[in-house]
């Protein structure tokens, strides 16, 4: 099982604690770590571009000039996508791009994201994470003490409100619970903190 140290608010070890191998231990999966980014970011798209068909458009209803004799090509409406101010033609309409990967591969997804941060070092635990109060020179404190100087991400078992109100005008801070856990910010935040309650109940919620 992997080791990794734990540290109080100010920076200083406070003692060990060992995770658990099949969450924190694993090899990361890169090809299921690239499906469940793709399907968060498709699921977060909006899909809500639109544009009208020929049928759709208004006017036209009359054939412009008669079939023959005039010289002119054949035209059957003036909302012809072929005419300016025309449909369409296969026109996008509001869709949903998000897909569903099955419950095991997300599972993975976020094992192999977490195992990456203890192979990389990247992972900080913290004994306990109580602010006095919702101000953002705390949160600026104990990131200090613990040489946090990237993007990081913190971790809680519940979610705290002075924590998050302290760190929400932080810039690559976010704070969020075990539930609120995801690989798109895994990855996308150089490093993560989580309090030793954090890391117990993501043992028991994701095991």
């Amino acid at each position: 099982m992997p080791k990794v140290q734990v540290l109080n608010m100010q920076g200083e070890a406070v003692g060990e604690i060992e995770l658990n191998d099949s969450i924190f231990g694993i090899q990361p999966n890169i090809h299921v770590l690239h499906s469940a980014v793709v399907s968060q970011l498709a699921g977060a798209r909006r899909g809500t571009q639109s544009a009208l068909l020929r049928g759709e458009v208004r006017g036209g209803g009359r054939k412009p000039w008669r079939q023959k004799g005039t010289g002119r090509a054949r035209s059957g409406s003036t909302r012809s996508p072929l005419w300016r101010g025309g449909g369409v033609i296969f026109a996008p309409k509001p869709r949903k791009y998000g897909f569903k990967l099955p419950k095991k591969v997300r599972r993975l997804a976020l094992h192999s994201a977490l195992s990456s941060k203890v192979m990389e070092q990247q992972l900080i635990v913290l004994d306990v994470l109580s602010l006095g109060e919702a101000k953002t020179r705390e949160a600026v404190k104990v990131l200090k003490a613990l040489h946090v100087d990237k993007k990081a991400m913190i971790v809680m078992d519940d979610m705290d409100d002075a924590v998050l109100r302290s760190t929400r005008n932080l810039e690559g801070v976010k704070a969020t619970d075990v539930a609120g856990m995801n690989v798109v910010d895994l990855l996308n935040h150089d490093i993560l903190v989580m309090t030793k309650a954090a890391v117990t109940k993501t043992e028991e919620v994701f095991a």
